[in-house]
């Protein structure tokens, strides 16, 4: 199974004076070369390098499966490990950001330094620090001050402690910010994302660093005054950093979304071994939620998720005469044109409503959870399959539009307690995170502890378990319940390849039930 897709060829930008039409073509590698002749050429790499692996082959199933939106087909084994919890590293995606993303990026920046236009280097050290950012949250303790120096002969870099490693996120992002790109320009031919709009890119990085200062609400560090002074003093984006989906060429190998591509050219890992989770789709299904069409195709006329990790199962736990292994689940879509996100407009609104919420103004939290939901519905009506009949789209388009959800739907907000208001919006935050943002769906519940985590047992009554379903809550895999001792994954292991070549590495963990540094709230 091809894993790497959507990565830049530099050796054919070689072989063509730099201006190579085939920015999609896979399979090449991107560190072959020891000089580029312009920092912007390898832009469009790091962007798309990036992007696809924060909805590729690791974090797209591993972050689908343990967010609990999808969970394995009875009929198929490709992605059991995930819900069985079976000790995972998500090496490619280890290996991907760091020899690709991260070693383009530092190139981007040595070449571009000690340049009067700032263009280049502030996207590239922005994505720098956002890359980074996601490292340690996935993993935790990661080579960071000592990393990416192999050809200065450091082939065994310290491991560093996360907390230090936002540390310095924090001061170069700060720096970042204080940057003046007044006189700066971004060739937008090169920029995928923001089409060299070096506003926009000023807007990413205020909000890279508030989602830098969310993450750590539960710690010490945490100073809920100072967000919102950060937040009523800056702009942030306005419009998410994404990849459109005009970018893609549907209809050839290794140009196509990631999750298309893992599912065309006969792979199928997407028709043939997920479908939907009971725990997010009842969720959908119980509040009306349009998203839901967008989101899943339905079996016959209705919508149907299956216990999450319950593919052994060959009772019939819905009673309709149908055993579960052989019932008929809703499964994803994933349109032809689908934008591939980096950081969403909803998760930022939605960061700002919970500061708001947690200083006790629940009007601002309204204010900004209302856009955040809002933005996600728009997302929704932007990747509407074009291939779909013209009165089937337009049909959905206005229910997209027209639902209630955020002024009399499940939606709306209500006033309450810090904790309820914070509760509100992380849920809203699982449904818009769907489909774009797995990994960060998994890593804000690490966060948040939301959805709340119910430890029905799942495989000693199905039939009391469907008929008394937590709708709203997480269950653990039926199949992973013992693995983990009914409690869900926090962390993935360390890639061998990492502690294997490294004689500075730690010992590898025996689960995936260790806690990186800020998941400190309690389950």
């Amino acid at each position: 199974m091809k894993h790497r897709i959507i990565t830049m060829s530099l050796a054919c930008m070689t072989l063509f004076g730099w201006g190579c039409d085939s920015y999609l073509d896979i399979n090449e590698d991107p560190n072959v070369l020891s000089e580029i002749p312009d920092a912007k050429v390898v832009l469009p790499s790091a962007e798309i390098g990036l992007a696809n692996q924060l909805m590729g082959w690791d974090f797209g199933f591993g972050g689908g499966f343990w967010g609990q939106y999808w969970t394995q087909a009875y009929s198929a084994s490709q992605f059991k490990f995930l819900c069985e919890y079976q000790e995972t590293s998500f090496s490619n995606t280890y290996t991907e950001l760091t020899a690709g993303v991260l070693n383009d990026l530092e190139r981007m920046k040595d070449v571009s330094a000690e340049s009067t236009n700032k263009g280049n280097y502030f996207v590239a050290e922005a994505l720098s620090i956002f890359t980074w950012q996601i490292m340690t949250d996935v993993w935790g303790d990661v080579p960071y001050f000592e990393a990416l120096k192999g050809n200065e002969g450091n082939v065994s870099p310290m491991f560093d402690k996360g907390s230090e490693i936002y540390a310095d996120l924090f001061k170069r992002v700060e720096a970042l910010i204080a940057t003046d790109l007044s006189t700066s320009t971004l060739d937008e031919s090169y920029d995928f994302v923001y089409a060299g709009d070096l506003t926009a890119w000023k807007a990413f990085a205020n909000s890279l660093k508030l989602k830098l200062m969310m993450r750590l609400t539960e710690t010490a560090d945490y100073n809920n005054a100072d967000v919102i002074s950060f937040i009523e003093a800056s702009s942030f984006i306005t419009s998410s950093a994404r990849i459109p989906g005009s970018t893609w060429s549907d209809g050839q190998e290794g140009k196509r979304h990631p999750m298309r591509e893992f599912e065309q050219g006969g792979a199928a890992n997407l028709s043939t071994n997920v479908i939907a989770s009971k725990n997010f789709l009842d969720y959908l299904n119980n509040n009306s939620d349009p998203r839901i069409e967008t989101l899943f195709v339905k079996t016959g006329s209705a919508h149907k998720g299956a216990f999450v990790g319950d593919f052994d199962s060959n009772e019939d736990s819905d009673g309709d005469g149908v055993k579960d292994d052989t019932e008929k689940y809703s499964q994803p879509i994933f349109s032809p044109n689908m934008d591939l996100v980096i950081m969403s407009t909803w998760e930022i609104n939605f960061f700002i409503a919970e500061a708001y919420v947690r200083a006790g103004n629940n009007a601002k939290a309204k204010e900004y959870y209302d856009l955040g939901v809002q933005a996600s519905k728009n997302q929704h009506i932007t990747d509407i399959d074009l291939e779909m009949k013209v009165d089937e789209k337009a049909a959905l388009v206005a229910t997209l539009v027209n639902d209630d959800i955020i002024s009399t739907g499940y939606a709306t907000w209500v006033n309450g307690t810090i904790e309820e208001g914070i509760e509100q919006i992380a849920m809203q935050k699982w449904v818009a995170n769907a489909n774009y943002q797995h990994i960060e769906s998994f890593l804000e519940h690490n966060r948040t502890k939301y959805p709340s985590v119910n430890l029905v047992d799942i495989r000693k009554d199905r039939t009391e378990a469907f008929d008394n379903f937590p709708v709203g809550s997480l269950t653990i895999s039926v199949a992973g319940r013992a693995k983990t001792n009914a409690k869900l994954p926090s962390a993935p292991i360390y890639p061998a390849s990492v502690l294997t070549r490294n004689s500075n590495a730690p010992e590898q963990r025996v689960d995936l039930l260790s806690k990186v540094w800020w998941n400190l709230k309690a389950e």
